[in-house]
């Protein structure tokens, strides 16, 4: 954009107020003491005296932009919303949000929003309530109302605003899922106006607020759709399709939001008021209370990478990423990294196991990067290195070839005098203990476990493991760099299996003894589906490999009293792997499950497959609580959610603990041990929580 003269008219905390040659005004969020623009009580002040201004002065026009790097608005200030204490200040907050948008949208001059970075919930919501919407192409953006991910909806007028630019066919599905998109997609549907260079955006602007304020008229479709008994046959219709993906009684925000829609969707204004009293009967329910933990510890683990940036000391970098292991996992970490804008050498023995990735990766960038010379930097980005040139180059080393204790020892012996002073060495073990392999090297203190999970362009969890020879700085690193390719670093203590995969297996083979006893694995799945899980376990299994399933079966057991099931043993042997081979517990068609209508009902009931699996889930958990695999039960408790999927609405198996009451799970250990075996033994941890329940009850 070219450089413009600017009279200051208004500077407060948050925003600054300006004002150019041309008798257009520049409103400019600028949060005090923050990366990040939210929209916290003291944002929603400083806007709505800039709006008194405005109101006075009437320009010609009104661009409202930000000055943080990180983008435009962020969303509402959560941590306020958890600080009310009935459904009537929730209602208070959110008529504040709707009141200062309406002031927006009623200006008598016409408004821009100038989007880069992040544009979500009241961001987007501010952003639909002026005129038009431009995004700046060379910084990129992204967009949407996510407000179900927190277990609510749209409540500052985005539910009504979404549907009366797009129609309710396009825009229900969107808020219904928490989907945010790219700039490129937000543009093709009609979220934005605009997605244009820097370069051409000062005349974009100026074309823009020459024309009259937007027109606020729905489109005939979409009115005709909102008729009542067009209301009602759809609402039945989105109802449908989202119980084929979420259960009501999990999460109940989409369909409040479809009920809101049924009721109120043939008025802009009825829409708007029933936003509040939605949301607030929502704010009620745990699921909400849940994922709004939920959300507070992905902030933490978010923080965990940018602590250094906190106080003011160096941050890493890095640019350049070596990968040593082109299979599924390494091509896939290296594809990653070359989308989030490194360089990435992939090593491996012969060009004929790269290939596979480079297409895989190929795939990946043509649905993420939609524009196409972009997408052909980011290829270009990810060089094919058989040689392993790029080693003394890289900024970080990550091995991922088999899993092989001896194998990743000759690797890193060979490989740590040709590091450059300075860069990260790091293993994606997924089951051998660290100690055994740092132990071995020159520099012990400086390997790290950096452990991605499959797929890797979904899973956000990567534990960052640390042993005691681990030296500080170098785990500082490692959880800056997981950090910096947008991912949630955990820190985890090396022990055989780590956290997730640990806590994993017993659930995995306790789903394979169940089998063994002739219980139908259409039954096993269905429980753990019914309880929140994203997936069943057999299913799980299969998806994993039972290979894979088998080999860190056999690692586990070696360090812990796990028996390896004779069913899994003899899976393997038969060479029925799961998924990757068409046969495992299920048989696979065009990569789905060949399920059976007919569902034997031999075997236990619901219940208590239901809980079989979880005991011996919750049992690793406190294992691992107790033997400091992780720091504290909030940092478990994430793991498992972005990790493996454990039902977000219940907030992670400690907290799942508490709800349910230590000493009424302990009575069930009691049971299954004598009914079913030892390996229902509760671990030495839960006595420690039986108290510290005990005392909680006591001192409330």
């Amino acid at each position: 954009m070219s450089e413009t003269k600017f009279e200051g008219l208004l500077q407060l905390p948050n925003l600054i107020l300006e004002q150019d040659g041309d008798n257009l005004v520049w409103l400019r969020f600028d949060q005090q003491d923050s990366s990040t623009n939210v929209l916290s009580k003291a944002m929603f002040s400083d806007l709505n005296a800039a709006l008194d201004k405005l109101e006075e002065i009437k320009p010609a026009g009104l661009v409202i932009t930000s000055n943080k790097k990180s983008g435009f608005i962020a969303g509402a200030n959560i941590e306020e919303f958890t600080q009310v204490e009935n459904s009537e200040q929730i209602i208070a907050l959110i008529e504040r949000g709707q009141s200062t948008f309406n002031r927006i949208e009623s200006l008598p001059f016409p408004s821009i929003a100038l989007i880069h970075g992040f544009c979500l919930g009241g961001g987007y919501e501010l952003a639909l309530a002026c005129d038009y919407r431009l995004v700046n192409a060379d910084e990129g953006a992204r967009l949407g109302l996510p407000e179900v991910l927190l277990g609510i909806h749209p409540g500052f007028g985005g539910s009504a605003r979404l549907i009366r630019l797009l129609g309710v066919l396009q825009a229900m599905p969107l808020m219904l899922a928490g989907r945010t998109l790219d700039a490129y997609s937000a543009k093709r549907i009609g979220m934005i106006d605009e997605l244009l260079p820097a370069r051409n955006l000062t005349q974009a602007i100026a074309t823009y607020l020459k024309k009259k304020k937007a027109k606020r008229s729905k489109k005939l479709l979409f009115s005709f759709l909102e008729l009542p008994f067009m209301r009602s046959l759809i609402a039945k219709r989105i109802c449908k399709e989202t119980a084929k993906k979420i259960r009501k009684e999990h999460y109940p925000a989409p369909y409040a939001l479809i009920d809101l829609w049924q009721k109120n969707g043939g008025s802009f204004t009825d829409m708007m008021v029933g936003e509040g009293p939605s949301i607030a009967a929502l704010f009620e329910h745990p699921t909400a209370q849940n994922l709004v933990k939920v959300f507070f510890m992905q902030q933490q683990l978010k923080k965990l990478g940018t602590n250094k940036k906190e106080l003011g000391k160096k941050e890493l970098r890095p640019t350049h990423v070596h990968v040593i292991g082109a299979g599924v996992m390494g091509g896939d970490i290296a594809a990653w990294c070359a989308l989030r804008g490194m360089t990435v050498t992939l090593q491996d023995r012969e060009a004929k196991f790269i290939e596979p990735a480079l297409k895989r990766a190929a795939a990946l960038f043509e649905k993420r990067v939609k524009d196409k010379v972009k997408r052909q930097a980011i290829l270009d980005h990810l060089i094919p290195d058989i040689q392993g040139s790029g080693v003394e180059r890289a900024d970080v080393v990550i091995e991922a070839i088999v899993e092989n204790l001896e194998a990743k020892v000759a690797l890193f012996k060979a490989l740590e005098p040709r590091l450059k002073p300075g860069a990260i060495l790091a293993s994606n073990t997924s089951s051998i203990p660290l100690e055994s392999m740092a132990s071995m090297l020159r520099e012990p203190g400086r390997l790290l476990g950096i452990h991605f999970f499959n797929p890797v362009a979904k899973m956000q969890l990567v534990e960052v493991i640390t042993c005691e020879q681990t030296e500080p700085q170098w785990f500082d690193k490692g959880l800056e760099f997981v950090t910096s390719i947008n991912r949630l670093p955990l820190p985890v203590k090396s022990s055989p299996g780590f956290l997730v995969n640990r806590v994993l297996l017993p659930y995995l083979i306790e789903a394979v003894e169940l089998l063994d006893e002739g219980v139908a694995a259409e039954r096993i799945d269905a429980a753990m589906l019914e309880f929140g899980m994203p997936m069943g376990p057999v299913t799980l299994a299969d998806t994993v490999g039972l290979d894979i399933c088998f080999s860190v079966a056999n690692i586990l057991s070696a360090s812990f009293e796990l028996s390896v099931p004779e069913l899994l043993r003899k899976k393997v042997e038969q060479g029925d792997l799961g998924l990757k081979t068409g046969k495992g517990f299920y048989v696979y068609k065009k990569g789905k499950a060949v399920k059976s209508k007919n569902i034997s009902s031999f075997g236990p009931g619901k219940d208590e497959i239901t809980e079989r699996l979880l005991l011996r889930l919750l049992n690793e958990c406190v294992a691992c609580l107790r033997e400091g695999i992780v720091e504290n039960a909030e940092q478990l408790n994430a793991g498992m959610i972005f990790g493996t999927g454990f039902a977000p609405f219940r907030a992670g198996p400690m907290s799942y603990i508490q709800d349910q009451g230590v000493a009424e799970i302990l009575n069930k250990f009691t049971r299954y041990q004598e009914e079913v075996g030892d390996r229902f033994i509760p671990d030495a941890g839960w006595q420690a929580l039986l108290e510290a329940q005990k005392s909680e009850k006591n001192r409330s």
